[in-house]
């Protein structure tokens, strides 16, 4: 396994984990909820009363931050990430993404960001079959 070193971004990737990080903590803290995008969503389709109002600003926020990102970064600050698969197989990556978060009562961010740092062994057990999945399919759409 090589490194290609033109694109390897440690510095990037470092301090987008730290703001993930410190978001999920400041929830939990200031709102006693896990910061797990398909909860969030899950509940604003629940329509519970009273609830909505913070689940749509966070929803809003979440889509909103890419592209206030793009606006004010500075040209040619990072590539446009290049996307080797037809528009089938996102809609089928998309289904099977919503699928394995309802079976497995959460997503990634509840999961894994959230539930390993309260080392919740139901989120430890989903992690690592997340992890399983995307390398084996990985190995799987590459190498086979």
């Amino acid at each position: 396994m090589t490194i290609d070193w033109l694109h390897f971004t440690p510095w990037l990737s470092l301090a987008g984990g730290l703001l993930i990080g410190g978001a999920a903590a400041l929830f939990i803290l200031l709102n006693g909820r896990v910061l797990g995008i398909s909860g969030i969503l899950g509940g604003l389709l629940a329509r519970r009363p009273g609830d909505a109002g913070w689940r749509i600003a966070f929803l809003l926020g979440l889509a909103a931050a890419p592209a206030t990102f793009w606006l004010a970064a500075p040209a040619g600050f990072l590539a446009e990430p290049r996307i080797e698969a037809g528009w089938g197989t996102l809609v089928l990556a998309g289904l099977l993404v919503g699928f394995g978060t309802r079976y497995g009562s959460g997503c990634t961010s509840g999961h894994g960001v959230c539930g390993i740092s309260r080392l919740s062994p139901r989120s430890l057990v989903a992690t690592a079959a997340f992890m399983a999945a995307g390398f084996l399919t990985v190995y799987l759409l590459r190498h086979v």
